[in-house]
């Protein structure tokens, strides 16, 4: 049966990688620097205004934040990187989280979004993480956040970049996307599910 994406719960907030949930249900992370939008995304998905909360200071948390949608799978929310004023060994903590995310025994992850601000295009930290995900074999597909801010001019010259990168090359798809018009929400929750067949 088709999960309920409205019925999603925040179930656990894991700051080491035994808080991580025991059991094998499917997950899908959401990747993206400090500020990409995430929290906005999940909001906009699950169609609730403020139930993820927007950081007042973004790079400060190094949590992963697990949303239990429909008791059927789990949206997963990474740690924003490459936020500047982060120090080294916050730095080091995001990095062993993140990575003990991926290589944790039994671990469930089905897929990735990699958000994107579109914006902004590419950061040198997106295509690491996008070719880390590559390397991993990790299916992934990429959100370009913030779709409403360019002009049509400068949009579409940002999507033929990102497009154009050997580092999503490997991606399964890429979605326009914007919180604050709705623009390609349906094709997030659509990727979302096909991703954990």
């Amino acid at each position: 049966m088709k999960p309920n994406i409205v019925r999603t719960t925040l179930k656990i907030t894991a700051g080491l990688a035994s808080q991580f949930p025991k059991d094998s249900r499917p997950q899908v992370a959401l990747s993206g620097r400090s500020n990409v939008g995430k929290s906005s995304l999940i909001n906009t998905v699950i169609g609730r205004k403020n139930y993820a909360r927007v950081s007042q200071s973004p790079g400060k948390t190094v949590t992963i934040n697990f949303y239990d949608v429909d008791g059927q799978f789990y949206l997963v929310d990474l740690p924003g990187y490459g936020f500047a004023k982060r120090t080294e060994s916050e730095k080091r903590k995001w990095s062993a989280l993140t990575d003990s995310y991926f290589t944790a025994e039994g671990s469930s992850v089905t897929a990735v979004a990699q958000l994107v601000d579109l914006k902004v295009g590419l950061t040198k930290d997106d295509e690491t993480m996008l070719h880390y995900l590559g390397e991993i074999g990790m299916p992934h597909f990429v959100v370009c956040t913030k779709a409403d801010k360019p002009n049509k001019t400068d949009r579409k010259k940002q999507l033929d970049k990102i497009l154009a990168s050997p580092y999503v090359a490997k991606a399964q798809g890429v979605v326009l996307f914007s919180s604050l018009s709705g623009e390609g929400k349906e094709e997030v929750i659509k990727m979302i599910f096909d991703s954990l067949n």
